[in-house]
């Protein structure tokens, strides 16, 4: 077996082959070691390669293989980490320039769930600034750049996350998602990102943007993986006080047998109504394609949707503003942010006490609206994003006759999800004339992530979408 040809192999693909030792993690991890040599300079998806560490977590999963110790399929599997994520040892930037050489005396939850599953850390992945933006455009480190288009955005903020998994520079990664910001990235660069129910993973250790929504999930090349690493990083932490003790299937597991017949939601609302028109024929001839598997799809009504843009934005710029003052950041080191961020910091001190707490009330209406839909279906059907990846530096995108504002674009369809608290999933399912990925967005019921994984898996076993590959990687 050609060790470069495993570039692109899934997780549930290497953990039987590390099993009967066919494959060494080692190997494994010098392939992805030297695949990041070649392509991050041009891609610019790590802040922090670490090689010394991934080679030595490597060699010892080996050990305790060849002697008989297997810890689970993400054993020996190298990952990346989304750069808000705490490492001991390895420098967390959180994408600012105040925090460029910030080493972390602890790691997070999920650093030290991944690490007791035997998973190889390959590095930190770039991202938007504080995780406030959807482009990963970082006035600090620099862009990332698309994979499948130098030319474009990954998407945000874990863009730097999505453009490695995409091009075949990590197996599996976790970031976070606030507004979209596992989707968003997950959607333009191809590959499959989940935002679990919020309270479903633990936030400890992870810098935080807004609390009410901030929410850390798993990002892969296909479901299953997805399944595999959200079964170990889920679950309750003491260290977390919102992180919710609901029991924790095996996800993988919850994918085989027999299929579901699903039952989808097609929202009236907001969801579909402002569409680049070749993302809606793309997007529309996908979720259609779920009644040739057996499914059905009615139309369902979630008549505050657009009600709860404003809301959202106002806890947002809120609670970001109240935790960087918290931290004695801002605004005694106000200099030293991007004018985007800073910006958001200052608008942050003119939410109302009263506007916050009406917009956290609209948040049980929105939920209600999704829990009367969730009495006929099981899931919500929408795009992802409303375009395909704009260019690098570009601030505003025509849809039908009209500008608009991009970071407002592509967050506007994720922020629903995140608003209720709710799971979401996006998966590919095309890809314009231009060869830029589309992503279709699955949002489902609280804590029913085992559902909705099972609902993209039946997409993804019908479709071929996910065996692409950026012709660069």
């Amino acid at each position: 077996m050609k060790l470069d040809s495993l570039a692109f192999y899934s997780i549930a693909e290497l953990a039987p082959l590390i099993a009967r030792r066919k494959i060494s993690p080692v190997e494994l991890t010098r392939l992805m070691l030297e695949r990041i040599e070649r392509q991050n300079p041009r891609l610019n998806a790590y802040l922090t390669v670490t090689a010394e560490l991934a080679l030595a977590q490597a060699r010892r999963a080996e050990k305790e293989i060849l002697g008989g110790h297997l810890r689970g399929p993400l054993h020996g599997i190298p990952i990346s980490l989304k750069d808000n994520i705490s490492t001991r040892g390895v420098r967390t930037t959180a994408g600012s320039k105040f925090l460029s050489d910030f080493v972390p005396q602890v790691d997070a939850t999920v650093v030290r769930r991944l690490s007791r599953a035997g998973a190889v850390l390959l590095g930190k992945t770039n991202l938007h600034e504080f995780a406030y933006g959807v482009t990963t455009n970082n006035a600090h480190y620099g862009p990332t750049h698309n994979p499948w288009d130098h030319t474009r955005i990954p998407g945000g903020s874990s863009g730097g996350t999505a453009a490695a998994l995409a091009a075949g520079l990590c197996f599996g990664s976790v970031g976070s998602d606030t507004g979209g910001s596992i989707r968003i990235p997950a959607a333009l660069c191809g590959i499959v990102g989940l935002k679990p129910t919020f309270g479903r993973v633990s936030c400890h250790g992870v810098v935080p943007l807004a609390r009410s929504f901030d929410v850390v999930g798993p990002l892969a090349r296909i479901v299953a993986d997805v399944a595999l690493l959200l079964s170990v990083i889920a679950g309750a932490d003491p260290l977390d006080p919102t992180s919710a003790r609901t029991r924790v299937p095996d996800f993988a597991v919850s994918l085989r047998g027999r299929k579901p017949r699903a039952r989808l939601g097609w929202p009236f609302e907001f969801f579909w109504d402002r569409l680049d028109p070749e993302v809606r024929v793309i997007a529309e001839e996908a979720a259609r394609s779920f009644e040739k598997l057996g499914a059905t799809i009615e139309e369902v009504s979630l008549p505050h949707i657009k009600d709860s843009e404003e809301p959202s934005t106002q806890i947002a710029l809120a609670e970001a503003r109240q935790f960087h003052e918290s931290q004695g950041w801002y605004p005694a080191r106000a200099a030293d942010y991007s004018e985007e961020v800073r910006k958001r910091l200052e608008m942050g001190a003119d939410v109302r006490a009263t506007d916050y707490i009406a917009a956290l009330d609209k948040v049980k209406i929105v939920r209600a609206d999704f829990d009367a839909a969730f009495q006929r279906v099981d899931a919500i059907v929408a795009p992802t994003v409303p375009f395909a990846a704009p260019e690098i530096g570009q601030k505003t995108v025509r849809i039908g006759d009209s500008e608009e504002p991009v970071r407002g674009a592509l967050v506007g369809m994720n922020r629903p999800a995140n608003f209720a608290g709710l799971p979401a999933i996006s998966i590919p399912c095309g890809f314009t004339k231009s060869g830029l990925p589309v992503g279709l967005q699955l949002i489902g019921r609280a804590f029913d992530e085992a559902g909705l994984l099972r609902i993209a898996h039946l997409y993804e076993q019908s479709h071929s979408w996910h065996t692409r590959h950026p012709s660069t990687a």
